[in-house]
C-alpha cells in the first residue's frame, strides 16, 4: 500500500459548496489549502436539489466572482399567510431598493460555479478520513484512497462535511415532522413570487424555479408516506386544497422526503478544529436560512483567518474570536427558525387568531416587517 503525507496550513473536510466558498475566499492567501471529500469531484453534477439564497449570500458569492446569473430564479415578493386563519403579509425587493430579496438555484449549479474557480492542486478527492488527532502546534489527519494511505498535518482542521452524526457535543431537537420535496408546474407563471403558507400540519414553502415551483412541503412522518404513495393527481390536488384552491398545478416531479430536526454544536470550535455550515447547525428549513446561515460561516472564518496577525491558522485566540463573531447569527437564525415552527405547529384556535393578529402586524407595520425581512436577507447581524 502506498504511503503520501503532507503538510498544510488548513484542511478543509467537505468539498460541498460551503467548504469550497471557504477555500475560494482563502485562495491566494498566506495558507495552504487541501479540500478533501469522501467523493469524486463533481459528484454533485448531477444533483437535482435546489438552494434557497438570499440576497446576502448572493453579495458573497459575487466577491468570490461565483455567482451565476443565468442558473439562478429570483424571488421579488414573498407572500406569507396561513390556513384556516386570517392576516397576511408581504415582502417586496423594492422596498429594500434590491434586485431580488433572495434566488433558487441547483446544487449543482452553484458547485458548478465554485469549483470553476479553484485550482485543481487544492482538492483530495475520494477520499475516507479514519481519525484526526490533535496536539499543541497541529493536527494530524489519516485518510484512505483506494489502496493508498494519506497522512495531511494542518495547522487548522475545518468541518466542512454536512449534518453531523452522533455526537455529544451536539444539540438535537426532532421535530417529528417530514419535508416532502418535488418541483410542481404552476397552471399560471410565478411572477417570481415565493410562498410560504402555515398549516396545522407545518409550512409549505413555493419557490420560483425556471418555470417551475420548487416546493417543501411539511407533514408529520406518517402523513409524508402518504403523500408519496399517492399518484400525482391527487398530490397535486392535496397541495391545491392547502392553498383554499387559490394556487392550481399541472404537473409535479418524483417526490421524495427527509426527516426535519434542529441540529446546533455547542462549541463550533475545539482545539485546532472548527466547524461551519451544516456541520455547525442544521435548521429547520422554514424561511430558508440554513445555507444561507453555512455561507456566513464560511465568509467570517476566511475573515478572521485572513485577519489574524501571525502564520498560525489554528492559534486558539482567534478561533475563538471566530466562535464569537459567529455566536449572534448562529442562535440568532436558530431561534428564529425554531420560533417559526413552534408558533405555527399548533391549530389551537387562539393561537389561529394571535397569528393573524401578528402577520396583520407585519403587513401594517413597516419596520417590524423591515426588520424580518433584514434577518431573512443577511441574516440575525444584518449584513451588510
Amino acid at each position: 500500500m502506498t504511503e503520501h503525507q503532507q503538510s498544510v496550513d488548513i484542511a478543509i473536510i467537505g468539498a460541498g459548496p460551503v467548504g469550497m466558498t471557504l477555500a475560494l475566499a482563502l485562495a491566494g492567501g498566506p495558507h495552504r489549502l487541501r479540500l478533501i471529500d469522501v467523493r469524486p469531484r463533481g459528484a454533485w453534477s448531477g444533483d437535482p436539489r435546489a438552494l434557497a439564497l438570499a440576497h446576502g449570500s448572493r453579495q458573497v458569492l459575487q466577491g468570490l466572482q461565483a455567482w451565476n446569473l443565468d442558473a439562478a430564479t429570483a424571488i421579488s415578493t414573498i407572500h406569507v399567510s396561513q390556513r384556516t386563519g386570517f392576516g397576511r403579509t408581504r415582502i417586496d425587493a423594492s422596498d429594500y431598493g434590491l434586485p431580488a430579496l433572495g434566488y433558487v438555484m441547483r446544487y449543482r449549479d452553484l458547485a458548478a460555479a465554485l469549483d470553476a474557480r479553484l485550482e485543481d492542486s487544492v482538492f483530495l478527492d475520494n477520499c475516507s478520513v479514519q481519525g484526526i488527532r490533535n496536539d499543541d502546534t497541529r493536527a494530524l489527519i489519516t485518510m484512505r484512497r483506494a489502496d493508498e494511505t494519506w497522512r495531511i498535518t494542518a495547522r487548522l482542521v475545518v468541518h466542512a462535511e454536512g449534518t453531523p452524526g452522533h455526537d455529544a457535543d451536539v444539540r438535537v431537537c426532532d421535530y417529528h415532522q417530514h419535508a416532502v420535496v418535488a418541483e410542481v408546474r404552476p397552471t399560471a407563471p410565478h411572477g417570481h413570487r415565493a410562498w410560504e403558507r402555515f398549516t396545522g400540519d407545518g409550512p409549505i414553502a413555493l419557490l420560483p424555479l425556471g418555470h417551475d415551483y420548487s416546493l417543501v412541503f411539511t407533514v408529520p412522518q406518517a402523513k409524508a408516506a402518504e403523500l408519496l404513495e399517492l399518484d400525482e393527481h391527487a398530490f397535486l390536488a392535496a397541495l391545491r386544497t392547502r392553498f383554499a384552491d387559490r394556487m392550481d398545478f399541472v404537473a409535479c416531479s418524483p417526490r421524495a422526503s427527509f426527516p426535519l430536526a434542529l441540529r446546533i454544536r455547542r462549541q463550533i470550535a475545539v482545539g485546532r478544529q472548527v466547524w461551519i455550515g451544516n456541520a455547525a447547525q442544521t435548521l429547520h428549513p422554514v424561511s430558508g436560512q440554513g445555507f444561507n446561515l453555512g455561507l456566513r460561516d464560511a465568509w467570517e472564518l476566511a475573515d478572521t483567518l485572513l485577519g489574524m496577525a501571525g502564520n498560525d491558522a489554528g492559534e486558539a485566540a482567534g478561533l475563538a474570536a471566530y466562535s464569537r463573531r459567529r455566536r449572534i447569527d448562529r442562535s440568532g437564525s436558530a431561534a428564529f427558525t425554531d420560533g417559526i415552527v413552534r408558533v405555527f405547529a399548533n391549530d389551537l384556535a387562539p393561537l389561529r387568531c394571535a397569528r393573524g393578529l401578528g402577520l396583520l402586524a407585519l403587513e401594517l407595520l413597516p419596520p417590524l416587517r423591515h426588520f424580518v425581512a433584514r434577518r431573512m436577507i443577511w441574516g440575525a447581524r444584518a449584513w451588510p
